[in-house]
């Protein structure tokens, strides 16, 4: 009994300690400070994992003893019993000491994956989302932010993690170790730590670079608007404004908590261009051919996008070396052939060249330059802002030069002057008497033009006459035929005896005279038709029925034409729209536009009709339309159509396709400028062979 009681005391000891031992002591003495954390507290030793999935495994009952030990931040990357992609539980019992008393703890955790964590089997934070189906699983990093984390004093507790490893897919050459890890500090270190106040001045210094490159680059773009001929300035504007995407690009990755692989390939594409853009400004600026380095440089580019599905290397960082180093190259070669500006180029070059050298160094831990890659936004605007200073000073010495050569256009007027004011008086003498003879000859070349004008218009005042003499032959007819009718019916009055015979007489009498009275008022208004044609316009605009205008005139150019030519015959077709209501016109005007049209119109049929052609009917069609605000008189023939040549200069003053001594060129012109006049348009269709069809379009 009493070896066994021994036994019995020996194993609960080594039980008691050795449950002592897997209980993570929390105290301030185990802080640690790092380069960028100050005070936190690493949970990296007592820990224990099983692959799987149980939500038993969070209650802080369950027994853990058989699950395997790992240190998270010692022997965690590479553990063959958590496979990649599957579920795994972490366990961690906790207790903090009396240096922890009354303080506010809070957690942050950095982990390639997702994450639930649990505290005494309640769920306090969910980092992504943990899944079974491949589908819902969400990856999430919190990188720097604070999680709370509700600790109980002097109070044992049980931290579980459900994990779920969750590598990119890309690159594919590189390591894709599981990453946990949890540190623990109070909300004063939490919220004062190097790391948020790298990330705040880190954040603070992209937000100028990109209201520079902004700036800088609507500056150029407007430069480039206003000279287009200055194409560098839109060079600028695109390499300021990938230099503005770039920066845009990092304050992104700052803040993004998912997988960086695609903000990191975009920054990449983005800072790529920026560099080859520069690199091209420079060879522009300075003159130089690109040769095989501007071209291998380029290449390097687009191969550096490409690895970066592969392997996980920045080869853009060493390419932006190479660039900076040749921009050094062209710069001192063009100082040494006293380029101007070279000078600030090279600065420029010498500048960013150096801090992302020293930034290399320092990322490879040969040289120590704390928080060097927070002034990465204030090096990558180094550039810009040289071109901007370069580009100031071309201006300068390009307003210098103009000032001197307006100095000396100066000086050469003065000497000018005197020479200028004697050719001046010379000229001023040939110009007035130029200018005298000039007169003299506009005054004859108006009065051949009212000369001209007024043959036209006797000429189609002779067409005109021609029709009214045949139409005003007809009433006349008429009336002579009628009044001796009467004088027949008068004497047989005074013949007749019969009282009802004589009334009978009478009425036949007076039925003659009403037919006489309306053929002389027929006469009398062709008369007036004449005599208004005759005289010189008014120039008043009055109601004017156009169809009944229209069809007068056609009717008295066909019997004008006939009277000169009894052998001529043509068809007249006419087609009226009778909804057409009066328009405010010159009549007389009108009436001559639309004569001169309709006598070209029997003009051309008649002359094709000469031809003989076996089967042709010359016609000639006049019709009224309104559509909308437009009243047009169209007037088509059949004729032989019009050339494309003499089509471009039908409306031309004095031209005439008519022989010598019928034309004076003048109809259409007149035509044109009457209908002009009248706010309307005067147009024409044609096909050779086939006819041609003028439009008189007048508004309403």
């Amino acid at each position: 009994m009493i070896k066994a009681l021994i036994v019995f005391l020996l194993l609960f000891s080594v039980a008691l300690c050795a449950q002592k031992n897997s209980v993570f002591q929390l105290s301030t003495k185990k802080a640690k400070t790092t380069q960028f954390a100050n005070g936190w507290i690493s949970l990296d030793d007592g820990w224990k994992f099983k692959a799987g999935d149980n939500a038993d495994w969070a209650k802080p009952g369950f027994d853990d003893s058989s699950w395997q030990s790992i240190n998270l931040f010692n022997n965690f990357y590479d553990v063959a019993e958590i496979p990649k992609g599957s579920i795994a539980w972490f366990r961690l019992r906790l207790i903090t000491d009396s240096t922890l008393f009354n303080r506010q703890l809070v957690m942050r955790i950095y982990q390639a994956g997702a994450s639930e964590v649990y505290l005494d089997g309640k769920l306090i934070h969910k980092l992504g989302v943990v899944s079974t189906n491949s589908d819902s699983i969400n990856y999430y990093s919190p990188n720097m932010k604070p999680l709370s984390f509700p600790l109980v004093y002097s109070t044992e507790q049980v931290l579980a993690i459900r994990f779920l490893n969750l590598p990119p897919p890309y690159p594919i050459y590189s390591n894709k170790n599981i990453f946990l890890q949890a540190w623990i500090t109070n909300v004063d270190n939490a919220t004062e730590d190097n790391i948020i106040k790298y990330y705040k001045t880190f954040g603070s210094r992209i937000n100028i670079g990109i209201g520079v490159g902004t700036i800088l680059c609507f500056l150029y773009f407007s430069f480039f608007i206003f000279f287009p001929a200055q194409k560098i300035n839109l060079y600028f504007s695109l390499c300021n404004f990938f230099f503005a995407c770039t920066l845009v690009l990092y304050s992104i990755d700052l803040e993004t908590h998912g997988p960086h692989f695609t903000i990191n390939t975009a920054l990449n594409i983005c800072s790529g261009l920026y560099l080859v853009l520069l690199l091209y400004c420079t060879y522009q600026i300075f003159n130089k051919k690109k040769g095989w380095i501007y071209w291998s440089l380029f290449l390097l580019q687009i191969v550096s996008v490409l690895l970066e599905f592969f392997i996980a290397f920045d080869l853009n960082t060493y390419l932006t070396i190479i660039v900076l180093a040749d921009i050094l190259r062209i710069s001192m070669l063009s100082l040494r052939n006293n380029k101007s500006g070279a000078w600030i180029i090279l600065v420029v070059a010498a500048i960013d060249l150096i801090y992302s050298a020293l930034s290399i160094l320092s990322n490879l831990a040969i040289i120590n330059i704390p928080n060097i890659q927070s002034y990465l936004p204030f090096a990558l605007l180094v550039a810009p802002v040289g071109l901007a200073i370069y580009l100031g000073y071309a201006f300068g010495l390009t307003s210098q030069s103009l000032r001197l050569k307006l100095t000396e256009v100066e000086q050469l007027s003065v000497e000018k002057q005197q020479i200028l004011s004697a050719q001046n008086e010379t000229l001023e003498k040939q110009v007035m008497e130029r200018t005298s003879a000039l007169n003299q000859s506009l005054e004859n070349l108006k009065s051949t033009q009212s000369q001209l004008i007024q043959s036209e218009k006797m000429a189609s005042l002779g067409e005109l006459t021609a029709g009214i003499a045949h139409e005003i032959q007809n009433p006349l007819n008429f009336i002579n035929n009628f009044s001796e009718v009467n004088n027949e019916l008068i004497e047989e009055i005074d013949n007749e005896n019969d009282v009802g015979e004589i009334k009978l007489l009478a009425k036949d009498i007076k039925q003659n005279s009403e037919k006489i009275l309306f053929h002389g008022k027929r006469a009398d208004a062709i008369v007036k038709g004449m005599l208004q044609h005759s005289r010189s316009s008014s120039g008043q605009k009055e109601p004017t029925d156009i169809n009944a205008l229209t069809d007068e005139y056609l009717r008295l150019a066909y019997h004008g034409l006939r009277a000169k030519d009894k052998s001529f015959n043509a068809t007249l077709q006419t087609d009226y729209e009778k909804s057409i209501e009066t328009i405010n016109i010159i009549p007389q005007d009108i009436g001559r536009v639309v004569l001169n049209l309709i006598t070209n119109a029997f003009y051309v049929v008649a002359e094709k009709c000469k031809l003989g052609i076996e089967g042709y009917e010359p016609t000639v069609s006049v019709s009224t339309k309104q559509t909308k605000d437009v009243v047009s008189i169209a007037v088509k023939d059949n004729g032989n159509g019009i050339t494309q040549k003499v089509l471009e200069k039908i409306f031309q003053p004095f031209f005439t396709t008519k022989p010598t001594g019928e034309g004076t060129g003048l109809g259409l012109s007149l035509a044109y400028d009457i209908v002009k006049a009248h706010g309307g348009e005067l147009k024409v269709e044609t096909k050779e062979g086939q006819g041609s069809t003028f439009f008189i379009q007048l508004p309403v």
